[in-house]
This record gives C-alpha cells, structure tokens and sequence, in this order.
C-alpha cells in the first residue's frame, strides 16, 4: 500500500515514516525539502498518485494567528483536493487533545479551522489528538521563565512521547477510518509545574519552579480538564522519567 506522509521529516514523521516502511509498505515522506509543499500545493499531485492514506502530521513554520490560520486552512484545502483526484482512501490527521477548550490561542483556533475542514471533506478520515509532547516540555519550561525561576501553572497536563504517538498513527493509518476523532495520550497526568520540575532537575537545570495556579499556558488560561483527554484515550507506554534518561540530556 502506498501511504504519503505530509511533514514525513519533522519529529513525528521522522519516526512514523521507518515504521510504516518496517510494515512493508511503500512510503513517500513528503516535506518541502522533498519538493512536497501543502501550503502552495507543489509536488502534491505527483506525491499523491496511487496513494491509499495520507498522514498529516505537518506544523506551521510560524505561530502568529493570521500566518498559522493561513497555513492550516490553505494546506487543508490543498490536501484535500489533491486526495480527491488521487482516490485516496484515508486521510488521518495529527491534532491537539483540547483544542476545543483552548480557542483563546489563535493556534488553536487555526487547529479547529483544519479539523472542521477535514470532517467536511469528502475523504474518509481520522483526527488523532494527542497530548502535548515530552520534548515540547523544555519549550513549555522556558514560556515560563524569570531570571532563576520557572513560573508554571499547577493544571494537569497528560504528555506523551513523539515515539509512542509515532506508532499510534502507525496503527491508525494502516486501519479502517472511523470518521471521527481518537486521542492518545501519556501514561500518567500530573500538574504542569511538577512535570517541568522533573524536568529541570532531570536535565541539571539549576532554576526552581514556582507554581501558581493562575499562570497562564502560553498565555492561554488553563484548567486542569485543558490539556488531558477524555475518556478511554489510547495510552502511550513511556514514562516521562524514563525518556528524560534517554532522551532529554541529547537535546
């Protein structure tokens, strides 16, 4: 089966790509830097043809409301089309677990615009909603730093990490569509303030944490329902502590 993987040579796709090859399949990993763009549609068509299942797991280069809300609409749009003329028979798509709840961030509401287009798209689908990621914890350490302290909301978060949500997609793309949404998530939620502490502490990082319930997650207000999953979420295995021994110090 012939599976093209959109933003194949970013973290996740970097990690999806080899497990989907490993499973006997012919996969394209398709990135600008493969002449694959889905934001002004180059190389889609050509990518596409005899596809079976695009994954898209492609983010935008910028975060700023207008440009990300550009890159995710238009980028749909393309996929879309293109998926269309190609058959293509599944379109399974990376979000965020709790975009609905978090419309106050325009990346949010750029992923809500990109999901809805999806459900009104003619292709078969399936939106996969994971948590956030164990390596975005050192980038949501650094939103809260002041000087020799670390300033974190005491809300729970659910992380996951890029490995497991990796074979998460892996599972869902070679399976049916269900039309709908799935989320995955890590094994174990705890508050964000104690997650960047292990953090810190895990990686030799001096600074101490302050928590403060009021604090806000990228300047969005959090709740402890904000960044966890619903009900009977698909969970990864890794444990923060054991990644942060594997992974955090190569970072």
């Amino acid at each position: 089966m012939k599976i093209v993987v959109i933003g194949g040579s970013g973290l996740i796709g970097s990690k999806l790509v080899p497990k989907l090859r490993q499973k006997g399949h012919e996969v394209v990993a398709a990135s600008p830097s493969t002449g694959v763009n889905a934001l002004t549609g180059e190389g889609l068509a050509e990518a596409l043809k005899g596809a079976q299942v695009v994954v898209d797991v492609s983010n935008a280069p910028s975060w700023e409301d207008a440009a990300v809300l550009n890159f995710f609409e238009t980028s749909e749009r393309n996929l879309s089309a293109a998926e269309e003329v190609a058959g293509v028979k599944h379109h399974v798509a990376l979000s965020v677990v709790g975009t609905e709840r978090l419309l106050a961030s325009g990346y949010f509401r750029a992923k809500m615009a990109q999901e809805k287009l999806i459900e009104a798209s003619p292709i078969p689908y399936t939106i996969v909603r994971a948590t956030q990621f164990f390596e975005f914890v050192g980038g949501i350490a650094q939103s809260g730093a002041e000087g020799d302290t670390v300033r974190m909301s005491t809300s729970l978060i659910q992380p996951i990490a890029a490995e497991d949500v990796a074979q998460a997609l892996s599972d869902i793309a070679l399976a049916a569509p269900v039309n709908g949404m799935v989320e995955v998530a890590g094994p174990v939620a705890l508050g964000m303030d104690k997650l960047v502490e292990q953090f810190l502490r895990g990686t030799g990082d001096a600074r101490r944490v302050v928590p403060d319930p009021e604090a806000s997650y990228f300047g969005t207000p959090v709740n402890d329902q904000s960044l966890t999953p619903g009900k009977n979420p698909r969970l990864g295995t890794m444990s923060f502590a054991k990644w942060l021994e594997t992974a955090a110090k190569k970072q």
